[in-house]
């Protein structure tokens, strides 16, 4: 809630104790609620006056220009030129003037110049060129120049006459504090933090019509459920129009646009008070009864702002005759609006069921000034008040006739929430040494009636306003705050000495980590919700039905995600937009996949996503396109470094069908899927706008259960190895996979690696057969081979891969 401090001082000797706004936010943030800024409308502006139209005429090389003469001060009168469509009719008006010199809120300094070969000394400016937002700018003016009070003086600064000269406190409030969004309740907490004489002023109504409320307005609620407290009064015979410039100032420096004198009224209260209202125009209702029930599931209804919503069945309606006139709490109805021609009107003033407002203004995206306090709550001693003195004020500023009585329909009781206390307990809790002094003073500054039981307890009662305290720990938090969470001693908490440290699953997620970002990834995190369609692609197992929001931020952010990966190209996308080519990225993070109860199982998972080339262009070393083998080898690399012990197995799949049906394979661990790597498919990529792109995922949560190899030193041999190639012509659909493991079977225990070094096909071998070399490495760790050991070894290899292959050695 934007605040008003010379607002505020109305009500409190705050200029009198030397309390600046500064202060005053700071103490606050300190005791109540969150500031998001504090500032005056007139930061950055200088030079800007109150000035004097004496006379307009055309400008004699334009058709919408006019050459204004304008006084400034006394005896001083400058030319200048504007092209407003209101200046024509301008003369004799007070209007803002910025001088030559002066400095406007976007930063345009203003200097002397000709327009069109006519010297213009300064600007006639809109409000909106001095700082006002286009949302809280007066229609009226919308287009042109303000006009000022006949009573400014001019020379004068502007700043006072249009309120930019006050300090707006810009609150930010916590769920728990509804009372916060209100004068009233920044008057009652303000006065007991500082422990102030509190002046708030209520007006209550004379009643001068001549007629009973009662016979002009039925109102029924049949469901005082939905509609808590709902109270109207009857005011015949408004004249709508401006606002006075008092009430104008104390809207727009809180964010509202003034409309006429009716609306501002109500929302004048809705600031003071925290009780939102609703003015219908009382000759246009259908039927001069008012009601509250559920919509029905379908139902059209023509909000204010034009647009026709379609209501369902938990969604509350005011209702004439049957029909909506109003979505609760929301939005009135574009049909019973008070316009220039009403004369009648009724006043609303009402509390709803603060969860079914919040769910429709959320669904129908119709948030307001008053949807918010619904949400949070209202005051129930107020409701009254805040009705009689929006009456009141239409009495004096529309010139109404207020008819005799108020309509109830339903009434919510005024009660207080009596709580039992401990001084000992507090002074546990708190941590210090208060008296049962200090804490009755501290009560009385709150406003909250108490009597001592006994020597040591205090029952309290917690008036209505304060809805948000309920138990004793709600009285411990009031009484910290207000004794001053700075005056609490500073203390090391009493408990048991333990070692910090990672557990096992942490270690292994660091690991994770660290052993990508070593091979050259670089961690991405991207959002956890997407939509439907994003969050069922690129499964591991089979996807299922993904988990959905009942209420989502957006459109895009719908469902919970099945796989990393479709937030990783999303990341791919963005870079390769802006011109990155090489793009390594990895993610570690959590999936959610339905299990048929009422919530998903969380996986760990890590993904990555790989485009372009992973090592930049040297001058040694041409830059080379990532490929299957390469992210492969990263996978290869990763389950090396994390010591996962088994049988890994790499097995094309041709199934996905967002990935190449070539170019793409499982990861099984002992005959057990848990991930897959390759590239996504062609045409997907170029959906997305990306070049060829090659990932890889994995369920961190079967590699965190499998069992892991034993961490030991192995010593580097000292003894020379001897190395063998061999060169095989076998059948095409024979792979490097067979070729080694056979190699391995019958390799010996000197044998320490196997390297494929050469592939061919072509048109000099057979017809279905390719030829493989590899180089074999024999090594012993405590004697130096022999020619025949070495011999012996791979004439047993040859011989192996001859009889299971049908190999031919070249």
């Amino acid at each position: 809630m934007k605040v008003s401090y010379q607002w505020l001082n109305e009500y409190l000797p705050l200029e009198k104790n030397q309390i600046e706004p500064s202060a005053l936010a700071e103490k606050l943030a300190l005791t109540s609620v969150d500031i998001n800024e504090v500032y005056s409308p007139s930061d950055g502006l200088s030079n800007i006056v109150v000035g004097q139209i004496e006379s307009v005429t055309p400008h004699p090389d334009s058709d919408h220009l006019n050459l204004c003469q304008v006084k400034i001060s006394e005896g001083a009168v400058v030319q200048i030129v504007c092209g407003a469509p209101n200046v024509s009719q301008a003369a004799g008006k007070k209007v803002i003037v910025a001088l030559a010199g002066a400095k406007l809120k976007d930063g345009t300094k203003i200097k002397r110049g000709k327009i069109r070969g006519e010297e213009s000394n300064g600007m006639l400016c809109a409000l909106q060129e001095i700082g006002f937002s286009d949302k809280i700018a007066p229609k009226a003016y919308e287009e042109g120049i303000w006009f000022l009070p006949d009573d400014a003086k001019v020379g004068d600064a502007v700043f006072g006459y249009l309120g930019m000269d006050d300090t707006i406190i810009d609150t930010d409030l916590t769920p728990n504090r509804g009372d916060m969004l209100s004068m009233y309740g920044n008057v009652n907490d303000l006065s007991a933090i500082y422990d102030l004489p509190n002046n708030f002023v209520s007006h209550d109504v004379k009643e001068n019509g001549t007629q009973k409320a009662a016979d002009m307005l039925k109102i029924t609620i049949p469901d005082p459920q939905i509609a808590p407290a709902y109270k109207a009064r009857v005011i015949k015979n408004v004249k709508l129009g401006e606002s006075p410039m008092w009430l104008q100032i104390r809207l727009w420096n809180a964010g509202i646009r003034p409309i006429n004198n009716v609306v501002d009224v109500t929302n004048y209260i809705l600031l003071k008070y925290g009780q939102p209202m609703h003015s219908y125009d009382y000759d246009r209702l259908p039927a001069h009864e008012l009601s509250v029930r559920h919509a029905h599931e379908g139902e059209k209804f023509v909000t204010l702002d034009e647009a026709e919503q379609t209501l369902q069945k938990e969604d509350i309606v005011v209702t004439s005759n049957d029909e909506p006139v109003c979505l609760a709490g929301t939005m009135g109805g574009l049909n019973t609006a008070v316009s220039d021609q009403t004369q009648n009107v009724v006043l609303e003033a009402a509390i709803f069921d603060s969860v079914m407002v919040r769910k429709q203004a959320r669904r129908l995206d119709l948030h307001s000034e008053s949807s918010m306090r619904f949400e949070r709550g209202i005051n129930p001693e107020t409701v009254e008040t805040a009705l009689n003195e929006a009456a009141y004020w239409l009495q004096q500023l529309a010139g109404g006739e207020v008819e005799q009585g108020i309509v109830t329909g339903s009434e919510k009781p005024v009660e207080s929430t009596p709580i039992t206390m401990s001084v000992n307990k507090v002074n546990a809790v708190l941590g210090t040494e208060l008296k049962l002094e200090q804490i009755e003073n501290i009560f009385d500054r709150l406003k909250f009636a108490y009597t001592q039981s006994g020597d040591d307890a205090l029952v309290v009662n917690v008036p209505a306003r304060r809805w948000d305290i309920s138990i004793a720990a709600d009285l411990n938090e009031e009484i910290a705050r207000l004794y001053g969470y700075e005056n609490i001693p500073s203390t090391l908490p009493t408990m048991t000495r333990t070692l910090g440290g990672l557990n096992p699953r942490q270690k292994f997620l660091k690991a994770t980590r660290q052993s990508l970002q070593s091979m050259g990834l670089n961690q991405a995190i991207s959002y956890s919700l997407m939509n439907e369609k994003q969050a069922q692609q690129f499964t591991i197992d089979p996807a299922v039905t993904p988990m959905q929001l009942d209420y989502p931020m957006s459109s895009d952010h719908t469902t919970a995600r099945e796989s990393i990966i479709s937030g990783l190209l999303v990341d791919v996308a963005y870079n390769t937009a802006r011109q990155v080519e090489d793009i390594a990225l990895y993610e570690q993070g959590r999936v959610f996949i339905p299990k048929g109860g009422e919530r998903p199982e969380e996986q760990e998972h890590v993904a990555g996503a790989m485009a372009g080339s992973l090592l930049a262009d040297s001058w040694h070393l041409e830059k080379r396109p990532v490929d299957f083998y390469q992210i492969k080898g990263i996978v290869e690399r990763y389950l090396h470094n994390m010591a996962i012990a088994g049988t890994i197995e790499y097995v094309a799949d041709s199934t996905r069908k967002e990935m190449h049906p070539g170019r793409t394979a499982n990861i099984l661990l002992n005959g057990k899927l848990i991930g897959f790597v390759g590239q996504i498919h062609p045409q997907f990529a170029k959906d997305l706008k990306i070049p060829a792109t090659y990932v890889f995922e994995l369920n961190l949560e079967a590699l965190m259960a499998a069992e892991k190899l034993p961490k030991q030193y192995l010593h580097i041999s000292k003894y020379p190895a001897v190395t063998r190639d061999i060169a095989l012509l076998v059948d095409e659909d024979v792979t490097n996979e067979e070729v080694v493991d056979l190699i391995y079977q019958k390799g010996g225990q000197y044998l320490k690696d196997v390297h494929l070094f050469d592939v061919y096909t072509g048109a000099k071998l057979p017809a279905g057969k390719k030829s493989l070399a590899y180089t074999l490495t024999y090594q012993a760790d405590d004697t130096t081979l022999t020619e025949d050991q070495v011999n012996d070894a791979f004439a047993r290899v040859e011989k192996h891969l001859q009889d299971v292959l049908n190999a031919e050695i070249r």
